[in-house]
């Protein structure tokens, strides 16, 4: 499912800093309660939806992230884009059907949560319903760090946080210079 398209516009903003004001924070933004309600499910894949797919794709990639659910730009709706290291992938309804296995690592983050990390334990292997952006029906088996990716995005969609399922114990704030750094273009 990734396209060039999508690919050109995680390469287009490597190098520039993130300009993080599309994305609701929680407790900041106006609207943040988006963030803990359940989304509402896609009932037609159409031109707008992929629109928004697109447009979550550019803020994810000026983000620096490798995920990022429908609640976190304001809509309820049943829509995640990630990027595991394979291109763009946007999962419409996404069910997770089983899991096995754990992993704690890496620590998870949250762009509607800037700069707080904590240790989340997920599954280190997931099967995946869904529908692509042409709204195609997609079955797969995800591992690790995709796995957990897609487990973080899913959570959004049901209104759970990372805090919600972090061991309270590695609950941390980035110093300023962390932050900074997370911000700064790549080499």
């Amino acid at each position: 499912m990734a396209s060039d398209k999508f690919l050109d516009l995680a390469e287009k903003y490597k190098d520039i800093p993130f300009n993080d004001s599309r994305v609701v924070k929680y407790k900041e933004t106006h609207g943040w309660e988006v963030l803990l309600q359940t989304a509402q499910e896609i009932k037609f894949v159409d031109s707008a939806i992929r629109a928004l797919v697109a447009e979550m794709a550019d803020i994810m990639y000026a983000a620096h992230g490798v995920g990022l659910a429908a609640p976190q730009v304001g809509r309820s709706l049943r829509l995640l884009v990630y990027d595991a290291g394979g291109g763009l992938q946007a999962l419409i309804n996404p069910q997770v059907s089983k899991e096995k296995g754990e992993q704690y690592e890496p620590e998870e983050g949250c762009l509607s949560i800037p700069g707080l990390r904590g240790v989340v334990r997920r599954p280190s292997q997931i099967y995946v319903h869904a529908l692509t952006a042409n709204g195609h029906p997609v079955r797969f088996k995800a591992r690790d760090f995709e796995a957990r990716i897609i487990c973080h995005e899913v959570d959004h969609l049901n209104g759970i946080l990372f805090t919600d399922r972090a061991d309270p114990k590695t609950l941390h704030m980035l110093t300023p210079e962390e932050q900074a750094a997370e911000r700064e273009p790549t080499p």
